[in-house]
């Protein structure tokens, strides 16, 4: 849909900015702003604060463009009486010191909430004479954004800061306040309307996976032919199985199955910037290897961890946090070592490194593996553990052509997902340019809300 422009336009004076509609003004954030007021920071549990209970926002309270109150840690009894600045409906709390994307962002306070304070890092805005919700979309545009990177500065380039000074320079162009209302009010509705497409999308996304996975998790326990005969796996979860497979724990089709290095063979002051990396679960990552972050370790002490190296086709499964969660050895990957957090599992000839890693996502493995696993507040798994895992065993040919088959419906799937990526995509950058267009008077929308109200 294309909207009109206003019928007059004259030089904004600012160079950057353009011409904007006649009757509007360029003005500074100086002239706008009662006041810009920061808290500090207090030591606080890395859990939200519950109702009613003395909360510090985190910086995360910005990072959709949105404010979220429940992205906050839960003060400290004895930091209390240093805990500042609570937040108050109609502010903007504004990021004043982040990574290049973040420093800037933005998010309007809609209720007020005395027991919700403010860091150090962030800036509660107040406005005079303009309305903030108008301001808010506006610190989403490209005219805002532009300002805020050619004006922060810092010591690396991972973090940077935004002065006040700078802030209060920046250029806003600002129609009346009734006008700015109107603008706000169809910025509300269009973008809840984009927003509402975007969901669709991502549920599509989550549909299309677990979908995917509930295939492969078929494929891996019953195979491909419907019409094979079928026989009980004496395994209640895992029901029937082709007849002609043979059902084993896990640990009789292994060559070698073993946790990482444990206590004093391997901690935290071992770990250096460069050198052998070591795979832990974190670097396990939507069923890849992934070490260009690390953690490594020096040569030397790599050699006294020899029984823990990584050679292509071994099998790495994490041992804490999500169950299933492993990746496949690749070429390139050999010599790295499986870290304290991680099993590693040599498959004997006849057993497939790919099926077997198919088998440990499956919806049946995770499950089973979950019931077993140890520890109050995160899941754990040993060797032995995962020893036991009674698995289904085809024999070393059809285990190849189920592999073929998962990487081609795997693929199907993933092209359907990347297009409703690329949907969600393009529906941000309409979001986006639409935000941008109505708060710099690109385009003329008040007839539309207007007529719009009087419908109604």
């Amino acid at each position: 849909m294309s909207f009109p422009r206003y019928s007059a336009y004259k030089p904004s004076g600012v160079e950057w900015l353009g011409e904007v509609p006649e009757h509007w003004n360029a003005l500074p954030l100086r002239r706008l702003i009662s006041e810009v007021s920061s808290g500090t920071s207090v030591n606080a549990i890395d859990e939200p604060a519950s109702p009613g209970q003395p909360g510090v926002l985190k910086t995360s309270c910005v990072y959709t463009g949105e404010f979220r109150p429940e992205e906050n840690k839960a003060i400290l009894e004895s930091e209390l009486e240093r805990a500042s600045c609570p937040v108050v409906a109609g502010s903007l709390i504004v990021s004043r010191m982040n990574t290049p994307d973040l420093v800037g962002a933005a998010g309007l306070v809609k209720y007020d909430d005395p027991f919700l304070f403010l860091p150090d890092r962030l800036w509660q805005v107040t406005f005079q004479d303009c309305n903030p919700q108008f301001m808010n979309y506006w610190c989403k545009s490209v005219s805002y954004r532009s300002q805020v990177q050619l004006a922060c500065s810092g010591t690396s380039s991972s973090m940077q800061n935004l002065s006040q000074d700078n802030f209060y320079s920046f250029i806003a162009p600002l129609p009346s306040k009734t006008e700015q209302l109107v603008i706000a009010r169809f910025l509300d509705r269009e973008t809840a309307k984009i927003e509402a497409l975007i969901t669709e999308q991502q549920r599509l996304i989550e549909l299309l996976q677990e979908k995917r996975q509930s295939v492969i998790s078929h494929a891996v326990t019953k195979g491909l032919n419907p019409n094979a005969p079928m026989k009980d796996s004496g395994v209640e979860w895992l029901g029937e199985v082709p007849e002609h497979w043979e059902i084993m724990d896990l640990v009789n089709t292994t060559l070698l199955l073993q946790t990482g290095p444990f206590g004093s063979q391997l901690g935290t002051a071992d770990y250096k910037d460069e050198g052998i990396a070591v795979i832990n679960p974190s670097n396990i990552i939507e069923g890849s290897i992934n070490a260009s972050s690390g953690p490594f370790i020096t040569t030397k002490k790599a050699l006294g961890l020899e029984r823990h190296k990584l050679y292509k086709g071994d099998l790495v499964i994490a041992r804490r946090g999500e169950m299933g969660r492993c990746a496949v050895v690749e070429d390139g990957q050999e010599e790295k070592l499986c870290g304290t957090g991680s099993i590693l599992v040599r498959p004997l000839d006849w057993m497939r490194t790919d099926f077997m890693a198919h088998i440990i996502r499956s919806e049946y493995s995770r499950a089973s593996l979950s019931l077993n696993s140890v520890g109050s507040t995160m899941e754990n798994l040993s060797a032995a553990i995962v020893g036991k895992l009674r698995i289904p065993v085809p024999p070393r040919d059809e285990q190849a052509q189920i592999v073929d088959w998962i990487r081609s419906i795997a693929s199907s799937y993933q092209s359907l997902a990347n297009n409703s990526v690329r949907a969600i995509e393009l529906l941000q950058e309409r979001r986006s340019t639409l935000i941008s267009a109505a708060v710099t008077g690109q385009i003329d929308v008040r007839g539309l809300v207007e007529a719009e109200g009087s419908e109604q």
